[in-house]
């Protein structure tokens, strides 16, 4: 058996249909259905005309006028900083990486794109990912090369990858005899 979720259909609260409540209802359904609605526009189009924005600055900008470069570079690294706290980090690292051709001496901005792929790179390890995480510690490594986290974080990859290697070539499961219980014999 089977159960279908129809979340559009609701159960009527009594049999009798012209009770006064029920037009309170419906009316203050619509009411939150239209608020969420226009809030999502709201942030879309926010958004929409942030990067309108930017892109007319970037037009304005695109002489070589570095007081020009520099504001526009400062408002991408403004813009990345609040991606990254909203956790949006692939957005973040796209503003950050603007920010970097705008003001290319600016240290912060590289060392904040470095500890992007750092904790990417960390959240791969957790996922059970370790190729791919250092693929990730090599890029931090490459904008950041004295990084101590990342070398530690890398060798760490580095040993996951060496210990899967050695129980594919034994032939062992990873699962299959670590949890034995009973007499074995």
């Amino acid at each position: 058996m089977t159960w279908k979720k129809n979340q559009n259909k609701k159960r009527p609260i009594s049999h009798y249909s012209n009770l006064p409540f029920d037009d309170e209802v419906n009316q203050n359904n619509d009411a939150n259905t239209k608020t969420k609605t226009i809030e999502t526009e709201v942030v879309e189009e926010d958004k929409a005309v942030q990067d309108e924005e930017l892109k007319n600055k970037e037009i304005y900008a695109s002489g070589n006028d570095e007081e020009n470069n520099k504001k526009l570079g400062e408002e991408y690294e403004a813009l990345g900083n609040k991606l990254a706290e909203d956790g949006n980090y692939q957005e973040a690292l796209g503003k950050w990486e603007t920010a970097i051709v705008l003001m290319p001496e600016r240290a912060v901005l590289h060392e904040q794109k470095a500890q992007a792929w750092i904790t990417l790179g960390r959240a791969q390890l957790n996922f059970g990912e370790p190729d791919c995480a250092i693929e990730s510690f090599d890029k931090a490594l490459a904008i950041k090369p004295d990084s101590m986290e990342a070398k530690g974080d890398r060798q760490t990859a580095l040993h996951l990858v060496k210990r899967r290697k050695q129980l594919h070539s034994t032939g062992l499961s990873s699962t299959e005899n670590r949890f034995l219980i009973g007499d074995q014999g």
